[in-house]
């Protein structure tokens, strides 16, 4: 699920239509039309950019003639009062699409800066800091893709992605008497080789159960810090060791250090605080009538 220029351009058309369905009525009431604005996108506080080609789309797709020139690439640090783009162009145009710009590239950026400060949480550990499918529903693509802005990486994109048996799957399972390693591993016979298979247990006596399956990751759900390391130590290299439940930033070192590989947080996108962006007009140039 790649944030493709595709994506950008249908995601963003639609944002703009809701935005201004029959145009700006503020702007064509009080501006202009030959007036025209420059701006800066100036950061309010410190953070890590994502998003700055969709700001960009935003402009573009409401008029061409806007031009944005990018001063910072996604995925970079900056500074409080740090210029991160520059927007020249008609006025009316510029101010219609300004708020569709800011609210993408400030959800983005928080979302950049979150993970930013979980992925240095965790560094000098072998955990990578992974995201889950806890997104905004129609802007998956655009959250993941922050995610990577910020230096984590991606779990599955979508249910088709990959197998992932959680506890649900294994009530059910268990409703019916099936024997779970028996189970997994028709499931491994049946699909292709290139596609993963995980199971999530919340109990250390599931794990060689689940492994009998021949399972590729092993997700320890809601585990006390002991539990995790008993059962990094039970699945020793056999799988990969997901933790997931219960992370924040106060405890996700402590995760880390248990010796898992992996560590989702849905709190990466699900409540990643908007970052404070604002567009600061600097000239504004109308063409007067001759006297």
């Amino acid at each position: 699920m790649a944030l493709t220029a595709a994506v950008i351009d249908r995601t963003v058309r639609a944002a703009l239509e809701e935005d201004a369905p029959s145009g700006d009525l503020t702007s064509e009431c009080l501006v202009p039309a030959d007036a025209s604005i420059e701006a800066a996108l100036v950061a309010r506080q410190p953070g890590v950019l994502a998003g700055g080609p969709v700001f960009a789309a935003a402009f573009a797709l409401t008029d061409p003639r806007v031009v944005v020139d990018l001063r910072v690439a996604d995925g970079t640090a900056f500074g409080a009062d740090d210029v991160l783009a520059t927007v020249h162009g008609p006025a009316r145009s510029v101010l219609q699409a300004e708020r569709v710009g800011l609210n993408f590239v400030q959800r983005m950026s928080g979302i950049a800066t979150l993970t930013a400060r979980y992925v240095e949480a965790v560094s000098g550990t072998r955990a990578r800091i992974v995201d889950t499918r806890k997104t905004t529903p129609g802007l998956r693509a655009f959250e993941r893709y922050a995610v990577t802005a910020g230096g984590g990486r991606n779990h599955r994109a979508s249910l088709s992605d990959a197998v992932l048996a959680k506890d649900n799957h294994l009530a059910v399972l268990a409703a019916g008497g099936a024997n779970l390693s028996e189970a997994l591993r028709s499931v491994r016979a049946a699909l292709p080789h290139t596609v993963h298979l995980e199971v999530e247990v919340d109990r250390l006596d599931q794990i060689e159960q689940v492994l009998g399956g021949g399972v590729d990751t092993i997700m320890l759900d809601n585990f006390s810090l002991e539990d995790l390391r008993a059962g990094v130590a039970l699945v020793a290299g056999r799988a990969t060791v997901e933790a997931s439940g219960g992370v924040d930033l106060d405890t996700v070192a402590a995760i880390a250090a248990t010796g898992v590989d992996v560590i989702s947080v849905g709190a990466l996108t699900h409540s990643a605080p908007a970052l404070d962006l604002g567009l600061d007009a600097t000239v504004h140039v109308a063409a007067m009538e001759p006297a």
